[in-house]
């Protein structure tokens, strides 16, 4: 199985917002410059993460992007679900059969790649961004706080 771009952006755009959360809501500017993602990208992937309640969004001067839930309520699969649909790793494994393949009820191999899919998906909803947030601290990872609360003096 090989996840797509969005995916994994999808993954590290909102752990950016989760670890640099300041009290205001991030800008897709900013989240772009730190993670190295196209901004008109991930405006595309925000739109899918919107729609899973994922995140929320601000509009004007001090708007920007939000997390809908606390970062330990959100896991890598709620995120690769809502870029990427089913975790299923093979069609016939999925609740809707999309294919039919003629030899469904007598395959060999089906109840593996059945049983793999929801061991990966165990484990990805068992990572969640808190636990990245986590990762995070560990290596050091800096902190930018939004514009609205840098002080000079």
């Amino acid at each position: 199985m090989r996840l797509s771009t969005r995916s994994l952006y999808g993954v590290r755009a909102i752990f950016d917002i989760a670890y640099n959360y300041g009290g205001q809501p991030v800008q897709v500017k900013d989240i772009s410059k730190r993670q190295r993602i196209s901004p008109r990208y991930l405006e595309q992937i925000f739109q899918r993460l919107k729609k899973a309640n994922v995140l929320k969004s601000k509009r004007g001067p001090q708007g920007g992007y939000y997390l809908a839930k606390a970062p330990k309520d959100i896991t890598v699969g709620d995120i690769l679900r809502a870029t990427e649909g089913s975790l299923q790793l093979v069609f016939c494994t999925t609740v809707k059969k999309i294919k039919k393949c003629d030899l469904m009820e007598r395959c060999v191999t089906r109840s593996i790649w059945e049983e793999m899919g929801q061991g990966m998906t165990k484990y990805l909803d068992s990572v969640t961004i808190q636990d990245l947030c986590k990762k995070g601290q560990l290596l050091g990872i800096e902190r930018e706080l939004p514009h609205g609360l840098m002080y000079n003096i």
